[in-house]
């Protein structure tokens, strides 16, 4: 379970379409405007993982190598959008809106979402820690996905809030990139000795 929740913190944390354009809803349209925005992404998030469980679970008992295809799928995609951030040079790219997005939009972000379907993908499919209980560990990882989703998106909307008021020089924005591509490279690892 341990590996889960860190897991759970390095994945979420990590910049994908939904922290960056949270960041950037903040940066430009400030904390109401983001609110509303992370609600959207919230109730998305949580129907990509309702569509991943409820359309995986029968697959995944009957067949467990479907389980590992699906998790090396998911790892695969996370390693790529690690090499994307960190090769992203000495500008922090937060996703940027013309006009003020609500919750719709960031339901339709998450549903469209391919780190959404990735990181959930690996969170359920892997990571077992009830392996008897399948029911029971669903339940669990939902409440912690959700324990550690909420404040990690609060965190990124004020990021984005106040990253507007600063003027980070081109080294300093490279070195965060650096950070956020390392981080995403351990949940990677911590994937890879949770299931091998």
């Amino acid at each position: 379970m341990i590996s889960f929740f860190l897991a759970v913190f390095f994945l979420v944390i990590t910049p994908g379409p939904g922290v960056l354009s949270t960041a950037g809803v903040g940066s430009a349209f400030g904390r109401t405007a983001g609110l509303r925005y992370v609600t959207g992404l919230f109730v998305g998030n949580n129907l990509v993982a309702l569509a991943v469980v409820s359309g995986l679970a029968a697959i995944v008992l009957a067949v467990p190598v479907v389980r590992n295809i699906l998790l090396v799928l998911s790892l695969v995609y996370l390693l790529y959008l690690a090499f994307r951030i960190a090769t992203a040079g000495a500008k922090i790219a937060f996703i940027e809106s013309a006009r003020e997005p609500g919750i719709f939009a960031g339901i339709a972000l998450q549903l469209i979402n391919p780190k959404a379907y990735a990181v959930n993908t690996t969170l359920f499919t892997g990571f077992p820690f009830f392996a008897d209980a399948l029911a029971w560990e669903t339940i669990l990882k939902f409440a912690l996905l959700n324990v550690i989703w909420v404040p990690v998106h609060l965190l990124w909307l004020t990021a984005g809030i106040m990253i507007k008021r600063l003027e980070l020089s081109p080294r300093i924005q490279f070195r965060i990139n650096l950070m956020m591509a390392v981080a995403m490279l351990a949940v990677v690892t911590l994937a890879l000795f949770a299931n091998f």
